[in-house]
């Protein structure tokens, strides 16, 4: 009977070593590689061989197929944040650009001026309008010269011209004494003519 106990007695232990014990690669928070090292480092080894228990196996596998899905359930949550993103930086891009053109048209409005169609930038278009007004008020400086020169010639003329018709009254004043006093010679000449005629 002793030797029975010690058969069960054995058999149960051996039954308790090769029963399913958790192994430390399926337990904790570790890492692939992590879970690979342990599950490597903890078979055990047959010549070359590392014998590794087929639910330590699938387990792995398991772990291995979980973190492949959640991986590739964040790569396509990523890839759909990365799809916004991209149709928000379009929309930013689009609006940036509306607002550089925007912005570059403001800036040519407030340096440019257009008169009659013509585009000139304001720098150039208040020298042309100083240089058109200069030109004016020269153009008027040299009228209202050349018209004091021509009204100083008038007034001359027309000293000139009272000086003649002064001159000419004069002479024809004396001219007319001077008729009237040979008329008077000549009438005293008949007088005295036609008084011998009488007389003799």
């Amino acid at each position: 009977m002793k030797a029975l106990f010690f058969l069960l007695v054995s058999l149960a232990v051996s039954v308790a070593c090769l029963a399913q014990k958790p192994v430390e690669a399926l337990q904790g928070n570790h890492t692939l590689r992590e879970r690979y090292l342990l599950m490597k480092t903890k078979s055990q080894t047959y010549g070359e061989y590392k014998v590794i228990k087929e639910t330590t196996l699938d387990g792995v596998w398991r772990i291995l197929l979980d973190s492949i899905a959640v991986k590739n359930k964040d790569l396509g949550t990523a890839n759909t944040n990365i799809t916004n993103l991209k149709g928000e930086l379009n929309k930013t891009v689009a609006a940036l650009k509306e607002k550089e053109q925007s912005m570059t048209d403001v800036l040519h409005d407030s340096t440019h001026i257009s008169v009659a169609g013509i585009d000139f930038t304001k720098g150039a278009f208040i020298s042309m309008a100083a240089i058109v007004i200069a030109g004016l008020v020269a153009l008027l400086v040299v009228i209202m010269g050349r018209m004091k020169l021509q009204s100083k010639a008038l007034s001359e003329k027309n000293l000139a011209v009272n000086a003649l018709t002064s001159e000419f009254d004069e002479y024809k004043h004396r001219a007319m004494d001077k008729q009237t006093k040979l008329s008077r010679e000549l009438q005293d000449e008949r007088n005295k003519v036609q008084a011998m005629i009488r007389n003799t």
